[in-house]
């Protein structure tokens, strides 16, 4: 049996689909989605963003772990950039293998790539195994304090 070959990378056009099946693991219970030409649109938009990044782990041709990278132009800390990772999640057969570690490293060396002087994370798990991975991977826990103002609208 030959070894997987694992590429960590951003992600392509046609590759949507598995994204989708992807965040199908992050909230199981999502929205749904607009109609098929609405959400092409929506993601064309993203991946024409020079802001929006969209990494993606890759193994056999399969995407297994994922993350996304906004970069925000900023006006302080000398007008440097921050940036927000969201919807980091690695298919329940791929995990504890670092394939996580890894999409979440490529986000955070394109952000210093890019002059971020910090990256933000939110995590919405209680479970110290969860927040401890992310320790692992760079990021700090009560530098600051997170609030989050959810829509009133039912989503």
């Amino acid at each position: 049996m030959s070894k997987p070959i694992i590429t960590v990378r951003l992600i392509t056009r046609d590759e949507l689909p598995q994204l989708l099946a992807l965040y199908h693991h992050l909230n199981p219970i999502d929205a749904p989605l607009p109609a098929n030409d609405v959400l092409q649109s929506i993601w064309d938009a993203i991946l024409h963003d020079p802001r929006l990044y969209y990494i993606v782990v890759d193994v056999d041709n399969q995407l297994v772990a994922t993350c996304n990278l906004t970069i925000v132009p900023n006006l302080t800390r000398g007008a440097r950039s921050y940036g927000i990772i969201e919807n980091v999640v690695t298919h329940p057969n791929y995990r504890r293998q670092g394939l996580g570690t890894q999409v979440l490293h490529y986000a955070l060396t394109l952000a210093w790539q890019k002059q971020c002087y910090k990256v933000m994370l939110l995590s919405g798990s209680k479970r110290e195994e969860t927040l401890h991975f992310y320790e692992k991977a760079g990021f700090k826990r009560g530098v600051k304090t997170g609030f989050v103002a959810l829509s009133p609208e039912k989503l």
